[in-house]
């Protein structure tokens, strides 16, 4: 990582994340003087930070895209997730009793990272009751992509995988989803091969159960869907 200067684009980026939603112009002001802060430049393929070492920093993704793994008890690379700026993460374990990271994030697109200490974030919401409120509510997003993601590897065939997939991903009133994966990262994502996902999901199409154009994957059979994976 190389450091940067902070500039008004990374500004207006950092007031745009779900931490600093809301706050008055006068808080999201004095936040940049109160907070102790680093910008870095990050390159593809550059590790930000390692499974079961301490979190030490609110790390605020500005610009970039980072894969997020975790090594399990067999020993096996499991991809958990990608995470697209802008963006906070880790936020759950800045705080824990452990205070380990839990899995390894990696840069896949090149971008612009925000570290800022702990002692200074704490202060910080401390001092600042709708901060502390965000802080909470993007700890409780982390966590439910966590569940979200145990929830699909739960299953064991791999159309349940991908129908629960499916599901997790679609929006209200919508009969279609956007992934956001290309085949591979999303065959990693669900822990199969690519070759075999891609199998099933040609399957799924013949049975008239989903439209696949390009990213976008129509639920054509919705109670059917939701009635394989119960």
């Amino acid at each position: 990582m190389e450091a940067v200067c902070l500039t008004e684009k990374h500004q207006k980026i950092l007031f745009q994340i779900p931490l600093f939603e809301g706050l008055p112009d006068n808080i999201k002001t004095s936040i940049l003087d109160r907070l102790d802060f680093q910008i870095y430049d990050i390159a593809k393929n550059e590790i930000i930070a390692r499974q079961d070492t301490p979190c030490k920093s609110l790390y605020i993704l500005l610009e970039g895209q980072l894969r997020v793994d975790i090594i399990d008890g067999w020993g096996n690379n499991v991809m958990i997730e990608d995470i697209i700026a802008p963006r906070a993460f880790a936020t759950p374990h800045l705080f824990s009793k452990d205070n380990t990271l839990p899995a390894t994030f990696t840069v896949t697109i090149k971008g612009t990272l925000l570290k800022a200490t702990k002692d200074s974030l704490f202060k910080l919401i401390s001092e600042e009751p709708n901060l502390l409120k965000n802080f909470l509510c993007v700890t409780g997003n982390c966590n439910k992509c966590t569940v979200t993601r145990l929830r699909a590897l739960t299953q064991k065939s791999i159309r349940n995988r991908f129908i629960v997939y499916l599901l997790e991903k679609k929006r209200p009133e919508k009969d279609w989803v956007t992934i956001e994966h290309n085949h591979s990262q999303l065959a990693d994502y669900l822990c199969v091969t690519r070759p075999a996902l891609s199998k099933e999901i040609n399957k799924m199409i013949k049975e008239g159960l989903i439209h696949v154009d390009g990213k976008k994957v129509q639920l054509l059979e919705l109670s059917q869907l939701r009635q394989i994976v119960l």
